[in-house]
């Protein structure tokens, strides 16, 4: 589950239109519910669309929307002193796990990276990792639904994969975060896009795990 809503949130390229076979064949020997059919609904839309439609897409919704964000401590930390310390601390669970991680220039708290290392390198902390974002997850995944149903399914299986109900509206999801990203910055507001990540992350792919120690 892990592994293919990484493949289904990274860039779209060539190698993930070369996967929809293998994906639709593994989702549809899940058990049915919320994680299938979250997953079936990406995978029925990536294969009837076009490659550079798929792109297109990729890019406005995650490189130049300021509604998405697949940065997990953005939700919790915004661009604030913090937020480098909590991305050292993702980098340094990774090496916990005794896995090597190439990031290919991306922020270690990258969702499809997270979801990798859940995947790969290890499923107990990557699982605990992902509750603890909770609420990035959450937020992230009504940001979708209203900007991309498709995508909002991969999140949907994701939010499935965890324990606990999803919240069933925006303000149960700001009620779970507490507050929305915190500031440093005097007189803006945390919804101001100056505190959105820069255009230009979320293409460059998502990390490689292997198990070179």
């Amino acid at each position: 589950m892990h592994q293919a809503a990484s493949w289904c949130l990274g860039y779209p390229d060539e190698a993930l239109v070369e996967r929809l076979p293998l994906l639709a064949a593994a989702v549809d020997e899940l058990p049915a519910g919320r994680a299938r059919e979250g997953l079936r609904a990406f995978l029925d839309h990536a294969a009837a669309t076009p490659l550079d439609v798929l792109q297109t897409d990729y890019v406005h919704l995650f490189d130049l929307s300021r509604k998405q964000a697949l940065y997990l401590s953005y939700w919790t930390d915004g661009d604030t002193r913090r937020r480098g310390e909590v991305l050292a601390a993702f980098k340094e669970r990774y090496r916990a796990s005794g896995f090597l991680v190439d990031t290919h220039g991306e922020l270690p708290d990258h969702l499809p990276l997270v979801l990798e290392y859940a995947a790969l390198a290890d499923p107990d902390d990557g699982a605990a990792l992902l509750q603890e974002y909770r609420a990035s997850l959450e937020l992230t995944r009504f940001a979708l639904i209203e900007s991309s149903p498709p995508y909002a399914g991969v999140l949907e299986a994701v939010c499935a994969t965890l324990p606990g109900e999803s919240p069933k509206d925006k303000a149960a999801v700001h009620a779970m975060a507490a507050a929305g990203p915190p500031s440093e910055s005097v007189g803006l507001d945390s919804a101001d896009p100056r505190l959105l990540p820069l255009a230009g992350y979320g293409t460059a792919g998502y990390g490689t795990f292997d198990g070179s120690a």
